[in-house]
């Protein structure tokens, strides 16, 4: 069980890099998804534990390993109709949670220790690296493993995200979003990131149309195309 695990870690350490490794998935798949969702729980628990206005189910956790589930449907039924190789949702959910490890950023507790101002631009930038390396990741892992082509990667990769953090706006999840809009929320070290998350929400609106109508094109030339 150590070897195994060892090969595990170093994976994990190795798909964060975007290195290429040969992975024992298929043999020790439990092990691999045991351990993704283990990581994805231990973040979970470090995004929300000082979050002033988390569920409790967030505090422990359980939001985090629940919406990679989620996420990972979505990405896996999204991209389906294009014929991606390697696709199935075990594989898809395997890697989604092993991209959690990142998101370890949101536990730094920035405001025990800076300003309410700096805290606000911490978490600002948390958010911007943690989105940027696990999309980045996705692409990586659409054109490398699925190996889809260039086209089908932007839009596979990009409809469920923009579905998605539209979905999770509308119904307010965050809590804080539409308050930042009427103007009666009090101050927190999280009120930046929350302003991020409004332009991204907004940028979603715009480009879900957009995607929706290449991704129709895309999956109907696919079906267009005899199988070899």
């Amino acid at each position: 069980m150590p070897a195994i695990l060892t090969k595990i870690f170093r994976d994990q350490i190795d798909l964060l890099l975007f290195k290429p490794f040969r992975s024992k998935i298929g043999e020790f798949w439990p092990s691999y998804l045991l351990w993704g969702i283990f990581i994805t729980w231990l973040v979970g628990i470090g995004r929300y534990w000082d979050h002033p206005n988390a569920e409790l189910w967030q505090y422990l956790g359980f939001g985090s390993v629940l919406y990679v589930f989620i996420l990972s449907f979505v990405l896996w039924g999204i991209a389906a109709p294009l014929k991606p190789r390697y696709w199935s949702y075990r594989n898809v959910l395997i890697f989604v949670t092993m991209t959690s490890l990142p998101a370890l950023l949101y536990a730094i507790p920035v405001e025990q220790f800076m300003s309410l101002k700096s805290a606000q631009t911490a978490n600002v930038w948390f958010l911007a690296i943690v989105a940027v390396w696990r999309v980045t990741l996705l692409l990586y892992f659409l054109s490398k493993v699925a190996q889809l082509s260039y086209s089908e990667v932007i839009v596979a990769g990009l409809l469920p995200l923009v579905l998605i953090v539209t979905s999770l706006v509308m119904l307010n999840l965050e809590h804080a979003v539409f308050q930042i809009m009427g103007g009666i929320r009090n101050p927190t070290q999280f009120d930046a990131a929350y302003s991020v998350l409004f332009m991204l929400t907004t940028i979603s609106l715009l480009l879900s149309p957009i995607l929706l109508i290449w991704y129709g094109r895309l999956v109907y030339l696919k079906m267009k195309t005899p199988a070899n």
